[in-house]
C-alpha cells in the first residue's frame, strides 16, 4: 500500500511546476524547457555561502549562453541561515556575488510543508542517507526535458560538476 503513493505522482518533469519569484509573482517552470538546470537551495549566512555563490556565478557566466540556467531557492530550514525576506536574499546574491540567475521565493525543502518542486526533486533522486536534504547548497542537475540527472551534496563544489553540465548540454532534446 505505502509504495503506491510515490508512484501516483502526477508531475512528470520539473516543467510541470509553478513557483514564485522573490517578489511573489507566479513563474511557470515551463519557461525553462530545453535548458539544462541546476536547482540549488541557497542561504546567505552559511559556511558554504561564499564558495558556492562565487562558483555558481562562474558556472552561470560560462554556460548561460549555451542553454544553462541556475534556479536558486533561498531556504531558512537549516539553523536559520537565510533569516531575511526573499527579496533580501535576492539582493544579497545579486549585489555581493553578482548573481544574474533567478533567485526565487524562500521555500522549505523538507517536511510536510516542503515546496512541491522540492518534493519532486527529492523523489527523483534520493540522497546518500535518504531523500531529505541535509543542508544548504544541495544541487540538482536537471536535463533539457525537466528530468533530474544527478543530485550533489553541500560539499560538492559547483565547479566540480562542470563535466556533468557539459554532457547534459550536449544531449539532443527529443522533438515533441
Amino acid at each position: 500500500m505505502g509504495a503506491s503513493s510515490s508512484i501516483q505522482q502526477k508531475e512528470n518533469s520539473i516543467h510541470d511546476f509553478n513557483v514564485k519569484d522573490s517578489k511573489g509573482n507566479e513563474v511557470s517552470l515551463k519557461t525553462y524547457k530545453g535548458k539544462v538546470l541546476l536547482v540549488v537551495n541557497v542561504a546567505s549566512k552559511c559556511g558554504f555561502t561564499s564558495s558556492n555563490y562565487t562558483q555558481l556565478t562562474e558556472l552561470y557566466s560560462k554556460y548561460k549562453d549555451k542553454g544553462f540556467e541556475i534556479l536558486a531557492f533561498p531556504c531558512n530550514q537549516f539553523l536559520n541561515q537565510e533569516p531575511g525576506s526573499s527579496q533580501e536574499a535576492e539582493q544579497f546574491a545579486c549585489t555581493r556575488f553578482k548573481a544574474e540567475y533567478p533567485i526565487f521565493q524562500k521555500v522549505r525543502v523538507n517536511g510536510s510543508e516542503a515546496a512541491p518542486v522540492y518534493k519532486f526533486l527529492k523523489s527523483s533522486k534520493g540522497g546518500f542517507f535518504g531523500s531529505n536534504i541535509k543542508w544548504n547548497f544541495t544541487k540538482f542537475l536537471v536535463d533539457k526535458n525537466g528530468y533530474v540527472i544527478k543530485r550533489y551534496g553541500t560539499a560538492t563544489s559547483p565547479l566540480s560538476i562542470s563535466a556533468d553540465i557539459e554532457k547534459a548540454l550536449e544531449e539532443k532534446q527529443p522533438e515533441g
